[in-house]
């Protein structure tokens, strides 16, 4: 069997997440009965990540298993003709055996895009999250900042959601303005459920004044994710990098996939 690795991009407005779902549509089934019927079996997809609802990826590695023949460098066409549009398959590579979307994964970035105008831009509908009120792209800075470590990130998760341990390594977390548009760039060696959105929500509260950035450091001391902020919409969320122990041979900027 072939060990096939795809590099992929998606709006994910109209999906429910990556991971398959009993009673909804998601990437991961829509990209699977895509390429099923190319090499004409069923097909299981490893992706990088569970994205959640509405979230978006401008970089996205999955990985397959094949008993086809087909060459590499038919099968995005190939598959690219059985998709929606939104989603789109930019290359393929046969990988190593052990190569494994999320396993081989070392770290991810993640980007969320503020829409910071007093009024709305259609073309940012589920792109970017319309916030009217004038942010402090400084205040923004600092408070985004104190995430950067190794913590326990309990505070910034999901309620409810089981993993073995919430300690997570933030490599940083940038916030950078670009006219009304504002990105905040965190990478990690993982993500908990929500967490990117949560750390935005935070920082958020801090900029509005309902904590301070000196303050993020108790609220994850003490994990309480009543004190930190709430999680944003996932529209403004996308996937914009992935690092891998291995070369996926899929990099069209090798310094973003490779230590």
């Amino acid at each position: 069997m072939r060990n096939i690795a795809l590099k992929l991009m998606y709006v994910g407005t109209a999906y429910h997440g990556w991971q398959v779902q009993k009673n909804a549509v998601s990437v991961a089934e829509t990209l699977e009965k895509a390429l099923s019927t190319v090499v004409c079996h069923p097909v299981k997809c490893t992706g990088a990540g569970r994205t959640d609802a509405g979230v978006h990826a401008e970089v996205y590695i999955a990985n397959f298993r094949t008993s086809s023949a087909i060459p590499c460098d038919r099968i995005p066409l190939a598959v690219n003709t059985r998709l929606p549009d939104d989603i789109v398959v930019v290359s393929a590579r046969e990988v190593s055996e052990g190569f494994n979307a999320i396993g081989s994964c070392i770290r991810k970035e993640y980007t969320y895009r503020v829409f910071n105008s007093r009024i709305r831009n259609a073309f940012y509908v589920d792109r970017a999250y319309f916030y009217p009120k004038h942010l402090d792209e400084g205040v923004m800075a600092d408070a985004a900042s104190r995430f950067v470590g190794t913590h326990d990130f309990a505070a910034v998760r999901a309620v409810g959601t089981d993993v073995k341990t919430t300690v997570r390594t933030v490599y940083y977390f940038d916030v950078a303005r670009s006219g009304d548009l504002i990105e905040l760039k965190a990478c990690a060696n993982g993500f908990l459920y929500n967490m990117v959105r949560a750390m935005v929500g935070t920082v958020l509260y801090a900029a509005e004044g309902k904590l301070t950035p000196d303050g993020i450091s108790g609220i994850l001391e003490r994990g309480s994710r009543t004190e930190a902020g709430p999680t944003v919409p996932p529209g403004g969320l996308y996937m914009t990098k992935l690092w891998y122990n291995e070369p996926a041979g899929l990099e069209t900027d090798p310094e973003a996939y490779n230590e």
